[in-house]
């Protein structure tokens, strides 16, 4: 019988053909922490006694979260973490010196890479199967075990195969492709499975596409998503200091299923989640129709903090402004992207309609600081999440959208199609 690309990813990290619901235990590759995870991480780590790292460069943190620090007991959170780094010596280890958004900084680093094994204390570490790696989360205690011991136990995962066919719409993205995907099977539609994302739509999809799709996978209850290692990824990767040679692997035309679904992309409009499940999705079309209102409208997180995502919000803002009524609040995913926005004048141009660029950070995303809304507030917003006060204030409401949507929807003021 035939393998899936996870199962395969797995068999060579464990040194024999596994199949779908094995239990394994596996070395990894890479575990990571943040600031809000790692000190339960590092307690459970010195609880145990064990007094060093088993794999000290297989261990990253990246303080995100609520990083400059919002008040005394995050910057007492974040101590905790910059003690550790210091002390075990810790080679990845960021901090405000060179930040940003751990999914979108570890990619960015080659400090992940195709065919790995990776966990995170963070339910987005499914961000990393971009790269044709197998990435998932877990709890800050499984972290501390893999700390400890280098690798973790796993039920290897069934996959579901999702075979996109045709070349998007100007204004369909990754971020719309993944809201169809969770629309279609629900929030709890792929529990504890993999979903693959083929076809032939993948050729068209750029790396942050995929980054999105596999980022939010987990709002369809996945264990991970993945996208096979092609000409794209290669490009990707090849100015990048990888921390590990990649190991490529593809599925076998055999490989079992548990299930086969198919979207024909080309016909797919933007998608638009209402309040208050990822799966509410919604047509663009319906949303400008429903005419709703918005007093914020956010374009960051590790779904969509990308360089396309501040390049076509800049295109959109461009001789325009932000309605009176509107806040737009942007968030780059790292410094890096900072600094590249800044010098295509993507930033000059956000400033200039009347948007604000703040440092890379999750804060607004899970309404920790940097974009709180207040009682009765709505949003449209590029994050993966829109539960009931995901954002804030319990009697607020998020609408997830892509960064092309929330640019248009800030100038007119309403949910509103994208024009350049």
């Amino acid at each position: 019988m035939g393998q899936t690309i996870t199962e395969k990813i797995f068999s060579e990290h464990v040194g024999r053909v596994v199949h779908a619901g094995e239990i394994i235990r596996s070395p990894i590759d890479m575990v990571i922490g943040n600031d809000i995870t790692t000190p339960i991480s590092i307690k459970a780590f010195e609880d145990s006694g064990a007094t060093a790292l088993a794999n000290p460069d297989g261990f990253s943190i990246v303080l995100d979260h609520f990083i400059p620090a919002k008040d005394i007991a995050s910057a007492n959170q974040a101590r905790i973490s910059r003690d550790f780094a210091k002390k075990h010596r810790l080679k990845n280890f960021f901090d405000e010196k060179d930040m940003g958004i751990e999914h979108a900084l570890l990619p960015e680093k080659g400090l992940v890479v195709p065919g790995d094994v990776i966990i995170g204390a963070d339910s987005h570490t499914c961000t990393h199967g971009a790269l044709g790696a197998f990435s998932t989360g877990m709890g800050s205690t499984d972290l501390a075990f893999a700390m400890i011991t280098g690798g973790n136990w796993f039920k290897v995962p069934e996959s579901i195969k999702v075979v996109l066919s045709g070349r998007p719409q100007a204004f369909t993205t990754g971020k719309d492709i993944i809201l169809e995907i969770i629309r279609l099977i629900g929030v709890d539609g792929a529990l504890y499975q993999t979903l693959e994302f083929t076809g032939s739509t993948i050729k068209h999809l750029s790396m942050d596409d995929r980054f999105s799709m596999c980022n939010m996978a987990i709002e369809a209850g996945a264990k991970s998503g993945i996208v096979a290692y092609d000409e794209t990824t290669k490009a990707f990767l090849a100015d990048k200091p990888l921390a590990r040679e990649p190991k490529i692997h593809y599925s076998d035309a055999d490989a079992s299923y548990v299930r086969i679904l198919e979207i024909d992309v080309a016909a797919l409009e933007p998608v638009i989640a209402y309040p208050f499940l990822p799966s509410n999705g919604h047509t663009l079309t319906q949303a400008v129709a429903d005419n709703i209102k918005i007093d914020q409208a956010f374009i960051g997180s590790c779904t969509n903090g990308r360089l396309s995502d501040l390049k076509i919000a800049a295109e959109i803002l461009k001789d325009n402004r932000v309605h009176e009524d509107v806040r737009l609040i942007v968030t780059p995913g790292t410094q890096q992207i900072l600094r590249e926005a800044n010098r295509l004048g993507y930033i000059d141009t956000i400033v200039d309609a009347g948007g604000v660029v703040s440092n890379p950070t999750c804060g607004a995303c899970l309404g920790g600081y940097m974009g709180i809304l207040g009682d009765n507030e709505v949003a449209i917003s590029t994050t993966n999440r829109n539960f009931v006060g995901r954002m804030g204030s319990r009697s607020s409401k998020v609408y997830l959208a892509n960064a092309a949507v929330a640019a248009a929807s800030a100038i007119t003021g309403n949910i509103s199609a994208p024009t350049r």
